[in-house]
């Protein structure tokens, strides 16, 4: 029997795609042992999975580096035949180098990629800031893509796509909200300021929405104040708050009967993409070319109209908008959101 090792301990939106690779695996070797390795906190993405044996966790915020050592230990002592590391940093190149498998196979960029087995190389498309032009036109690869070719070998080159399984206890949850047709949901928030819609443009593109349909905000504990902000400005019964209400797994369950998800370049936009939830994902300061594009049969992408000769500004996000002005946020128009819904509604009304 094969015993796999998945290694993806950077954030939640990055072990959501990395699922992509356990549906992978489990269709070439169904009666293998695939564990996976994420950092405290993102466990519960992966609760009820039904292609994993473990789920082992390392905490990375309290005791670092002794829990290193001690997840390093649990991993020598389970004699993997390959552990596949997703993540680019030093810190998972020492659990997969000193793992003791077999095979140990992940990305070039990793600082100790040459002691692997097999190292591959990690691309990143990284198009001129010439305008969206051009970062239309650029050649990139999708990350689930990218992680494929850390398996191509002893699979095949075509990625599965990413899942979760929401459990029966997540899905009895959130049914209550459900008999609330039709409705949508919206996740306003992002850890980086220049990937969050603004919340005054929230706010604008809510109140064009119908009258009869529901809205719940969704995101996390923190996101709260936001989401407070939002209701009291749109001042309408049909709108809910359930930020820090809801977990991981519910809040996929809840997406997934949505007429219609709105997000950010943010985890919730994978959380879609994982149970096959239309989705409607707005990039301010980044691209879809980077590769972390919507994955859902009904995806759409809504993001400035005009070229910006400062956008991309960069892979990830910032604290502020480095010129200022924020002009690939505000210079997006609610009507562009608004349309994604009229055409995904079967009635286009």
């Amino acid at each position: 029997m094969q015993k796999f090792l998945v290694i993806q301990t950077a954030f939640i939106g990055d072990v959501v795609l990395a699922t992509a690779i356990i549906e992978k695996l489990h269709q070439f070797f169904p009666d293998a042992r695939i564990d996976f390795l994420v950092r405290k906190g993102n466990e519960a993405l992966l609760a009820g999975h039904p292609w994993l044996n473990e789920v082992l966790v390392w905490d990375k915020k309290e005791g670092k580096l002794k829990n290193l050592w001690k997840i390093g230990r649990l991993i020598f002592k389970k004699h993997y035949d390959k552990v596949i590391n997703v993540q680019r940093f030093a810190a998972t190149g020492l659990l997969t180098t000193f793992s003791g498998a077999k095979e140990t196979i992940g990305f070039d960029k990793n600082p100790l990629s040459r002691f692997f087995t097999k190292s591959i190389p990690h691309i990143v498309s990284a198009p001129s800031k010439s305008g969206q032009a051009a970062a239309k036109t650029a050649a990139s690869l999708h990350e689930i893509d990218r992680n494929q070719l850390l398996i191509k070998d002893f699979t095949d080159d075509k990625p599965a796509k990413p899942r979760l399984y929401p459990t029966q206890a997540d899905e009895e949850k959130v049914q209550p909200y459900k008999t609330q047709t039709p409705y949508i949901t919206i996740s306003p928030a992002s850890v980086w300021f220049t990937k969050q819609y603004p919340k005054e443009k929230w706010v604008a593109f809510i109140k064009h929405l119908p009258q009869n349909l529901q809205v719940f905000l969704l995101g996390a504990p923190s996101d709260s104040p936001l989401a407070q902000f939002i209701i009291k400005e749109v001042n309408t019964p049909n709108i809910t708050n359930l930020t820090g209400h809801l977990t991981f797994l519910q809040s996929a369950a809840l997406m997934r009967s949505a007429a219609m998800n709105y997000v950010n370049d943010s985890a919730p936009m994978h959380f879609a993409s994982s149970v096959n939830a239309p989705v409607t994902a707005v990039y301010c300061s980044t691209i879809p070319g980077f590769g972390f594009g919507p994955l859902s049969d009904i995806s759409n992408i809504v993001e400035i109209q005009q070229p910006l000769d400062c956008r991309p500004c960069g892979l990830h996000g910032y604290k502020a908008c480095p010129k200022g002005h924020f002009n690939c946020a505000h210079k997006i128009e609610e009507s562009q959101l608004l349309q994604t819904l009229i055409t995904s509604r079967p009635d286009g009304h």
